[in-house]
């Protein structure tokens, strides 16, 4: 799906008056970009995710998804979200844990996967039975993005999804995400602190300046996939830190 952000605005009343967050944010990311969103600490970045999928409504400004509102395409199970936490239902195994994205809306606009696809999908075939208190952090996340493809979405909103997570198993996780969204091809926004791993996983990379959050720069990486070569990922994460750096003076 496009997604169309114009001229964005908002913020959050507190004890000491109103906060901005975001501030003239207007984008075009077209259908099928993995769009890297990076910015200091509290600049909005997860709060411009939420916008996206409708959990918060704009002060001003329009989003659009395929001309849907965020309400319209979540309600469509047309958007996918995963954050730092994977959020399993301890009580539940492996595959009812997945199950129960296709349990909250039965009626989707798009064919969902299978719960026996997805657990192959994520490598996770003969686990199906396990409880979450058994896996570990990174098989935990394994699920929670099983989960998050069960109802084939158009696009997935990735908040951090592999931070707490070691360096080793994120960085197999982040190959495992890439296959997927090469097979896939939704649009992607993913927020990290990671620059290193904004420069090895996403088309360009959206740079946010502190709040009120504004747009300071867009840096397309156009190195081909997949991207192991560590030289010259660290090139573009030296690039990404300059740019953030400039946005912050």
């Amino acid at each position: 799906m496009e997604i169309r952000i114009e001229g964005l605005f908002h913020g959050f009343r507190g004890p000491e008056g109103f906060l901005p967050v975001l501030e003239g944010i207007s984008l075009q990311i077209p259908s099928g970009a993995l769009v890297g969103i990076v910015g200091p600490s509290g600049c909005g970045k997860s709060t411009l995710l939420r916008l996206v999928a409708g959990l918060l409504q704009p002060i001003a400004g329009r989003i659009t998804l395929d001309g849907l509102s965020p309400e319209a395409a979540r309600a469509a199970r047309r958007i996918g979200w995963m954050g730092q936490q994977p959020a399993l239902l301890p009580w539940r195994t492996v595959a009812e844990n997945i199950r129960l994205a296709l349990e909250v809306n039965p009626r989707p606009l798009r064919p969902s996967l299978s719960v026996e696809a997805l657990i192959d999908l994520v490598g996770l075939r003969g686990f199906e039975g396990t409880y979450p208190w058994s896996l570990s952090g990174g098989m935990q996340q394994r699920v929670a993005l099983a989960r998050t493809l069960a109802p084939n979405p158009s696009v997935w909103l990735m908040d951090e999804p592999f931070a707490a997570l070691d360096a080793l198993t994120r960085g197999q996780l982040l190959a495992e995400v890439e296959r997927l969204w090469l097979r896939f091809r939704p649009t992607v926004l993913w927020v990290t602190h990671d620059l290193y791993e904004a420069a090895r996983l996403a088309d360009w990379v959206l740079v946010l300046s502190g709040r009120p959050a504004r747009v300071r720069a867009v840096l397309a990486i156009p190195e081909p996939r997949p991207r192991r070569e560590e030289r010259r990922v660290g090139e573009w994460a030296q690039r990404l830190r300059e740019a953030l750096e400039e946005s912050a003076s």
